[in-house]
């Protein structure tokens, strides 16, 4: 498929949510996995119909979290991967599924493209408060003993997440810019589709000689996504997640979804608490984050509904105002 002849070609980063690649209900093996993927790109595949770039991004949650149950059961065989080197690992990992599910899907529907993973360095700020006080949950559930013990043998944070137990906390600092921007844009404008920043990205802080130094963290992905966007000069971002649309007193009998939100009614809900840290706040706030640094719209919708959502039949749609 050759991109359509005109003055501009338009770019959307479309951010999939984690149960795009592992959904709660399964064990997450890798056919599933694979199906998953399948599934999640249907939408993706009808946006590059339409003549857009694309750049895809992705979270890793519940593959991160697998992926350091493995460190830690083979840690008297072998040495403990780093944090920051598992984000990595898992980047490329899931980034081979989703190319290769994208590549076969572009050729069976007559559009073959070329589609290309980049391993994404993200920078941080290296006095980040979250870096100072670790607040975001990873990996297995303990009992308070347990994690108790795992805080004198392995010098790890450990924290109560509440109802379900005792768990690792990892820093979340805030994704500040892309240290690939300028390959991801060139090869943007060659028609290539990007999948980058997988899992947010890789973090690293710029040390006082200039070069890169890594962190163990996890960036939130949906707040990457805005950086990338905006580095890559996307007019569009689209947020996909386990909801068609976004809604205030979620999941209470005075549920309220919404079809449109302004900037200024998105930061008066975020302030009154309406979109929690742990689950559509990070989406709201990247949102925000995205139009006030020039973007023209967001849409955060379901996976499912993402091509409906397009064309404005359901979805939450954000403007600036």
């Amino acid at each position: 498929m050759s991109l359509p002849n005109s003055e501009h070609i338009p770019t959307a980063v479309v951010a999939l949510g984690g149960n795009a690649i592992t959904r709660e209900s399964e064990d997450g093996n890798i056919y599933q996995q694979f199906a998953n993927t399948r599934r999640s790109l249907k939408g993706v595949v009808d946006l590059i119909r339409d003549g857009y770039h694309v750049v895809l991004t992705h979270g890793n949650g519940p593959q991160i979290g697998n992926y350091l149950i493995r460190v830690e059961a083979a840690r008297d065989q072998v040495p403990p991967i780093p944090l920051g080197v598992a984000v990595a690992d898992t980047e490329g990992g899931m980034g081979y599924m989703i190319e290769q599910s994208l590549q076969n899907m572009l050729h069976r529907s007559g559009m073959p493209r070329k589609v290309a993973t980049l391993l994404t360095q993200v920078i941080v700020d290296r006095n980040d408060s979250s870096i100072l006080n670790p607040d975001k949950f990873i990996g297995s559930f303990y009992s308070e003993s347990e994690a108790r013990q795992l805080v004198r043998k392995r010098e790890w944070t450990v924290k109560e997440d509440p109802g379900r137990g005792w768990r690792r906390v990892v820093p979340s600092p805030k994704p500040i810019e892309i240290v690939e921007k300028e390959f991801i844009r060139e090869l943007i404008s060659e028609g290539v589709i990007m999948i980058a920043c997988g899992g947010g990205g890789i973090p690293v802080y710029i040390e006082d000689d200039g070069t890169y130094e890594g962190v163990d963290a996890v960036i939130d992905k949906d707040l990457a996504s805005a950086v990338l966007a905006r580095d890559v000069a996307a007019e569009e971002l689209y947020i996909l997640t386990s909801v068609e649309k976004v809604a205030l007193h979620y999941k209470q009998s005075t549920q309220q979804e919404l079809d449109h939100l302004t900037v200024r009614e998105a930061k008066v809900y975020l302030a009154q608490g309406e979109f929690p840290a742990g689950s559509m706040g990070p989406k709201i706030q990247a949102a925000i984050n995205f139009l006030e640094w020039g973007g023209r719209k967001v849409i955060i919708t379901s996976i499912e509904k993402f091509t409906e959502a397009r064309k404005g039949l359901t979805g939450t749609r954000i403007d600036l105002d």
